[in-house]
C-alpha cells in the first residue's frame, strides 16, 4: 500500500486534474452503479454533504436512526453546518428502521413543520452490533422513499462488510438508493478516505458542500492511492475479520461473557459475566495492560465493543481469548 501512494500520479484534485483520484471516484462509483463518485479526507464530511446534495434551502429534515453513527457520533453536523433538522427512529431489534414508521414520520405540507427530505441508513449499523442490513429490506425503504418522493443515503461505512457477509455485489446492493458514502479506512485498511457515489448531479452539488466544508485537497492522489490499494486488495479478506469475530465471541462466551449477538461481520459487542465483580472499566484496564486494546460505553454503558481488522491474525485471537478468560477467572 505504501509502495501504491508513492508510485501514484498525481494533480490538482481541487481542479478535478489528479488521476489517481479521478481513477479511485470512477472505481467505485462503476462498483456501486452509480454515475460518479467524490473523495474525502473523512466520513463524516462525505455523510454531511452528501445529506447537504440532498436537502435544497433551509427547513429540510433527515429521518434516521436514534443509534445510527450520523445522529450520535458526527457532532450534530446536519444541524450545526448543514442547517438541517434531524428526527430520529427507534430502530427495531435487528437494526432496521420499520417502513411503515418512517412513512409515518414524513411531515406533512404545512409551514409549520420542516420538509422531510432524506432518509438516511447505516450499513453495516455499527452500535447495534455491526448488522448487516439485507437488500430485501434497503428496497423495501427505497419504495417508500420514492411514492414520498424522498432520497435515500446511506452511511456506508462498512458498506464492503456488509457485502461479503451477505455474498452481495455493492451494485445490487445499492440498485435502488441515491447515495452512499465509503469508508476506505477500517477494515479495508487505507489510513484516511472516504468516497461519495450518487448520480452526477448529487455529486455535482456534494462538491460545492466539500469545497465549503474546507475538504479539498490538492495532490490528494498520495492518499487516494492507498484506496485504490484497498479496494483492489483487502475487501474480500474481510471474511477473516467476521471469521476470527466469531472465534473470538465463543472464547468468551465460554468464559461468561454477555455476548447479545453473534457477530455477522467484524464487530463483537459483549458485556462483564453476570454476576461478576468486574466492572466494565476493569476488563478494558486490565486487558490494555497487556495491549488487547478496545472501548466501552455502548448500550447505556453496559457493553464493550472489540473490532476486528486486517492486522489482527488468529495468533492474536487466540492469545486475546487467552487474555480474557484470565480476567474474567480472576475475580
Amino acid at each position: 500500500m505504501k509502495k501504491a501512494m508513492i508510485n501514484s500520479p498525481l494533480g490538482d484534485d481541487v481542479m478535478g486534474e489528479d488521476p489517481t483520484v479521478l481513477k479511485l471516484e470512477s472505481m467505485l462509483a462503476e462498483q456501486f452503479g452509480m454515475e460518479a463518485g467524490l473523495f474525502f479526507p473523512t466520513g463524516t464530511q462525505s455523510n454531511l454533504c452528501g445529506v447537504m446534495a440532498h436537502c435544497h434551502g433551509r427547513g429540510s429534515e433527515v429521518l434516521l436512526g436514534a443509534n445510527a453513527h450520523l445522529c450520535l457520533y458526527e457532532h450534530g453536523n446536519l444541524s450545526t453546518l448543514g442547517g438541517i433538522h434531524s428526527r430520529q427512529i427507534q430502530e427495531r431489534p435487528d437494526a432496521t428502521l420499520d417502513p411503515s414508521t418512517v412513512e409515518k414520520m414524513i411531515r406533512a405540507d404545512d409551514p409549520h413543520f420542516p420538509r422531510t427530505d432524506v432518509v438516511c441508513i447505516e450499513n453495516t449499523h455499527n452500535v447495534l452490533g455491526g448488522v448487516p442490513l439485507p437488500k430485501s429490506y434497503v428496497d423495501e425503504l427505497s419504495k417508500v422513499c420514492v411514492e414520498n418522493e424522498l432520497k435515500l443515503h446511506i452511511d456506508g461505512a462498512r458498506i464492503m462488510n456488509a457485502c461479503v457477509a451477505m455474498n452481495v455485489s455493492a451494485e445490487d446492493l445499492c440498485e435502488n438508493v441515491n447515495s452512499v458514502s465509503i469508508c476506505l479506512s477500517k477494515g479495508l485498511g487505507s489510513p484516511v478516505g472516504s468516497v461519495l457515489v450518487g448520480s452526477s448531479e448529487v455529486i455535482y452539488l456534494a462538491r460545492r458542500q466539500r469545497k465549503a466544508c474546507g475538504g479539498g485537497m490538492r495532490q490528494a492522489g498520495v492518499i487516494a492511492g492507498a484506496g485504490i490499494f484497498a479496494i483492489e486488495n483487502n475487501v474480500n479478506r474481510l471474511a477473516d475479520d467476521h471469521a476470527r469475530a466469531k472465534v473470538l465471541a465463543g472464547v468468551m462466551k465460554s468464559a461468561g461473557f454477555v455476548i447479545d449477538k453473534e457477530p455477522q461481520t467484524n464487530l463483537l459487542f459483549f458485556g462483564v459475566p453476570e454476576g461478576s465483580r468486574l466492572t466494565q472499566d476493569d476488563v478494558i484496564e486490565k486487558a490494555s495492560e497487556v495491549r488487547v486494546l478496545f472501548g466501552g460505553g455502548y448500550s447505556g454503558g453496559t457493553r464493550c465493543r472489540i473490532a476486528m481488522h486486517k492486522h489482527i491474525t488468529d495468533g492474536c485471537v487466540e492469545k486475546a481469548g487467552q487474555i480474557l478468560k484470565d480476567i474474567a477467572t480472576g475475580f
